[in-house]
């Protein structure tokens, strides 16, 4: 890109430097409404594999600009929680390790921590960083109880912070072993129906881990890449202590950009084949990893529809495989741009029934074991369409929704993509990243050369945003 064009990853957004206290009251258990089964629960062995072994956090911010009056807002959700853990009630249990490391819930009934809150400030005031993904305000309307145990604690953890102007900021911990974005996003669903009036979730929640636990015997039958650690000679020369976390905007403009370098015979791929293609190339360029060092990208799949019978519909575990494109810096970075989509493309329809039982069989035969977690991988997640944003508690769909900036759990490969509006009212893809500081400059680069482009004419169609997998 010329030096005299004003790069669109420019780091200038909108930021807020504000003064401001959150008041907490003291965490409470919130149980069922009702007496809930008491009984154990096995998770699936897709569910307690080890990368899950930690509560994500999610933010989920509301204007609430007509606020009921004969009640609190905060006392709706709070009174909905009790009635949607009737439905979901091994929510309100804990997880025990039993042999073989392998977890169920004991369904206790004993509830989920629940922090009702107050803070000095309005969402006018955090107008700037609404415009931003994540919302760097995060930590603040998250309770950390400051335990990394995932047995015998609660699977939920909520605050919910009233603002000056009426508005509402939901912060919540999960335990990503009783379910993935997908299934959260049908609980909180279900949740924000309860508060509007209904009387039972419209989709009925559906445990059946046993779909997803390993055969008898179990046999790998797939080539997972995800799961092998080899340590490349680059690895050693970079650091970790200085990292820098950056979201990257790609709205209509920059995604036609980086669709005009992808050949005829691959137009009809999605949005998230090339941004994942542009970061990958470009990631890889920036971190400088030898020629012909290994690298991989792993992309996270939904495996929801690629069963036959398919999964049930309510089933709200994990349900996902995350098969890894491996080549070398060199072939990645010196083959057209299209190779990288096609690839993307490739690794994307591994994911099978057969695969994931055989993921399931992997980790009781290889003991649980972690993917691959070197500068030289990546792994992307999809968070553009389980619909977070249009939860709706009876005021109005969220003015923001995305996983916490500086959640537990957080590690330098992990890249999740959010759906979000910038400052001009685009819709588009947030790519929050996080590089070493001496990389991240050269990765700006890499990605204003890649969108150069841009000022030629669009072709027919090339701007749409394609909905992902």
């Amino acid at each position: 890109m010329a030096n005299s064009k004003e790069s669109p990853f420019s780091d200038d957004s909108p930021k807020d430097n504000i003064i401001f206290t959150v008041h907490k009251c003291q965490p409470e258990l919130v149980a069922p409404a009702i007496p809930t089964p008491h009984e154990l629960k096995l998770l699936s062995d897709i569910d307690d594999q080890d990368f899950l072994r930690f509560p994500p956090s999610l933010i989920q911010i509301y204007r609430n600009e007509s606020p009921t009056v004969e009640k609190d807002a905060v006392e709706i959700i709070r009174e909905a929680l009790t009635k949607t853990l009737v439905f979901y009630y091994p929510f309100a249990g804990r997880l025990r390790e039993v042999y073989g490391r392998k977890l169920m819930v004991d369904c206790t009934g004993e509830g989920v921590i629940f922090i009702e809150a107050d803070a000095d400030a309005t969402l006018d005031q955090f107008s700037g960083s609404l415009q931003l993904a994540p919302f760097q305000y995060s930590q603040q309307f998250l309770y950390d109880s400051c335990s990394q145990e995932i047995t015998n604690c609660p699977l939920l953890v909520i605050q919910v912070t009233r603002l000056k102007c009426n508005g509402l900021i939901l912060g919540i911990r999960w335990n990503h072993n009783m379910s993935d974005a997908t299934g959260l996003s049908q609980f909180m669903n279900a949740w924000a129906e309860m508060a509007r009036g209904a009387r039972k979730p419209s989709i009925a929640p559906v445990w059946r881990r046993d779909l997803l636990m390993a055969r008898d015997p179990p046999r790998i039958t797939c080539h997972h890449r995800e799961f092998e650690q080899v340590l490349g000679t680059n690895e050693r020369t970079i650091s970790y202590d200085n990292m820098l976390h950056r979201p990257f905007f790609f709205g209509p403009t920059e995604v036609a950009a980086i669709r005009r370098l992808v050949p005829h015979h691959l137009r009809n791929c999605t949005t998230f084949d090339v941004i994942t293609a542009c970061l990958w190339r470009c990631r890889t360029k920036a971190l400088r990893i030898d020629a012909d060092e290994d690298v991989s990208m792993m992309c996270i799949v939904n495996a929801r529809a690629r069963f036959n019978p398919r999964i049930p519909v309510g089933y709200y575990g994990n349900v996902f495989a995350y098969p890894a494109a491996v080549t070398t810096a060199r072939k990645l970075c010196e083959n057209p741009f299209g190779h990288a989509v096609e690839m993307i493309k490739r690794v994307k329809k591994e994911v099978t029934e057969e695969y994931m039982h055989s993921v399931a069989d992997l980790m009781v035969l290889k003991g649980r074991r972690m993917f691959t977690r070197t500068m030289r991988s990546c792994i992307v997640s999809d968070l553009t369409s389980i619909g977070l944003r249009d939860v709706d508690f009876g005021w109005g769909k969220a003015v923001s929704s995305g996983m916490a900036k500086g959640g537990t759990g957080d590690f330098p490969g992990t890249t999740p993509f959010y759906a979000h509006k910038n400052a001009k009212g685009e819709e588009g893809v947030v790519v929050p990243l996080w590089l070493p500081a001496e990389a991240m400059s050269r990765f700006v680069k890499e990605l204003d050369d890649m969108v150069g482009n841009q000022n030629q004419p669009p072709t027919s169609g090339s701007s749409f945003i394609r909905s992902t997998f």
